[in-house]
């Protein structure tokens, strides 16, 4: 069955320095970033959408001219509205619905076009298995048609009624590489709790969260993961969201090889710069820092 790996996130327009991806994987600022992150990965998440100060300016047309910059084969799973889940709580009473509806309607454009992957309902660390009542309450009611994931980020969540909750709604269980403070290693373990699975690689380091390049020997224990739900699910959506200085762009490619994908020269080439490039800016960091 297919397995899509991407990043989380693809408009990351700083440079290297503050942690963008001008220069490791973009050539310069004015490249189109959209068209040029597709020539090398056939997803991306969409993060954009969670905050309210992006999510507030997006219109349909937002999402109809995504689809327009990307090849016909080309899937966006988007991240669900923090009015949604971390004002409203999922809580029906309060609204959630309606903001989700309204969500979904934005969002329109992807689905027509047959782009959408996932929709990614992520919940606030600060959510408990105590609002486990809200939450099957919210899912419940959600639409039909589409690939639904819940990324729990609570260690509260470490027993078995949300993941028999999951599966009676056909619903994703989020598998997640965090740092190890997090205690969310339980997410790690491959679950498959609906027809679709939805995986999602943070970085092991807490300060500076995202800021983190996993090494082959981190990721290999994935490969399995990953094959084993794709032969129990119809497909898997990965994405690497340890987006700090385009990190995630190297390790989704070098995943994507690990897989058994055969990498095209231009990927072969990019490669070998970003790795030049972490080199000398770490050599200059180190530089730097012996003269102070």
């Amino acid at each position: 069955m297919p397995i899509l790996i991407g990043c989380s996130g693809w408009s990351y327009n700083d440079s290297f320095e503050r942690g963008g991806w001008v220069k490791v994987f973009y050539p310069d600022a004015q490249t189109r970033k959209l068209q040029y992150y597709s020539q090398f990965f056939d997803t991306a998440e969409m993060d954009a959408t969670f905050y309210e100060k992006f999510y507030m300016y997006m219109t349909k047309e937002t999402f109809t001219a995504m689809t327009r910059g990307t090849p016909d084969n080309f899937q966006f799973s988007i991240k669900v509205p923090e009015t949604v889940t971390h004002d409203k709580r999922l809580d029906v009473s309060k609204g959630a619905m309606a903001l989700l509806g309204e969500f979904l309607e934005k969002i329109s454009p992807l689905k027509s076009t047959n782009k959408l992957g996932a929709v990614l309902i992520q919940l606030p660390p600060s959510f408990t298995v105590k609002e486990f009542r809200n939450t099957e309450g919210f899912l419940e009611r959600l639409p039909t048609g589409y690939d639904y994931a819940v990324e729990f980020r609570n260690p509260s969540w470490n027993t078995e009624g949300p993941w028999e909750m999951l599966k009676h709604y056909n619903i994703a269980a989020v598998m997640t590489d965090s740092p190890e403070p997090d205690r969310l290693q339980f997410l790690s373990e491959p679950i498959t709790t609906a027809k679709h699975a939805f995986m999602r690689w943070h970085g092991r380091q807490v300060k500076p969260r995202y800021n983190y390049l996993y090494s082959r020997e981190e990721l290999k224990p994935w490969v399995d993961k990953v094959r084993q739900l794709s032969n129990e699910t119809a497909v898997v959506r990965g994405y690497f969201n340890n987006h700090y200085g385009a990190r995630a762009v190297v390790n989704a490619i070098e995943f994507k090889e690990m897989l058994g994908t055969v990498l095209s020269e231009k990927e072969k080439a990019l490669l070998e710069h970003a790795r030049n490039f972490f080199f000398e800016a770490s050599r200059q960091s180190t530089l730097d820092r012996s003269l102070k």
